[in-house]
């Protein structure tokens, strides 16, 4: 079990690290003016990236704990492990991150989705529902108890993905066999 849980905790904290430091580091240094209208993309495609240490934490286990040979379920709760703590090291990233910048999400949320609202040519009352609605997400959104979870959930879901095709794929022993020393 000893080794099941360092495996999980190094390639959990590396894909956690991976993804947390560039967003922290890049939230530092955007202005309203310098940030880009595709951040999200560069955020899932670094989670993406981050998550590979998923594939390679389970194939340590399947080939360094096992010998070379796991089953699905175990390779799988091995992904998910590593995933679920990459996640909160993610969340923990973005918390840093709104604290250290004095970043106010939930309004320029609020005012992306009026300006998209706007430009596609939403009626007022439209464009007052939508306000609203920001703005109830704003009074949640300023709760860490709502906000960590929603922020977790933002890359876990990919991890979980991630993790059932590394499952998928290791559990046949003859896919990235470990070369013999």
């Amino acid at each position: 079990m000893n080794r099941i849980l360092r495996i999980v905790l190094i390639y959990g904290v590396v894909a956690g690290l991976v993804v947390a430091v560039p967003m922290v580091a890049t939230m530092l240094t955007l202005t309203a003016e310098t940030a880009p209208d595709n951040g999200a993309v560069y955020g899932y495609v670094t989670m993406i990236v981050a998550l590979t240490a998923v594939f390679l934490g389970v194939k340590h286990y399947r080939d360094k704990v096992l010998g070379g040979a796991v089953r699905f379920v175990p390779a799988l709760l091995v992904g998910l492990a590593i995933s679920a703590v990459a996640s909160v090291i993610y969340a923990i990233g973005w918390e840093i991150s709104l604290a250290l910048t004095g970043f106010d999400f939930p309004a320029a949320y609020m005012r992306e989705m009026v300006d998209t609202a706007r430009a596609n040519g939403a009626p007022p009352a439209e464009i007052e529902r939508i306000t609203q609605q920001a703005e109830g997400f704003a009074r949640l959104y300023a709760n860490p108890l709502y906000r960590l979870p929603i922020t977790f959930v933002e890359m876990f879901p990919i991890g979980a993905v991630i993790a059932l095709i590394s499952a998928a794929l290791l559990r046949n022993s003859r896919f990235l066999a470990a070369r013999a020393p």
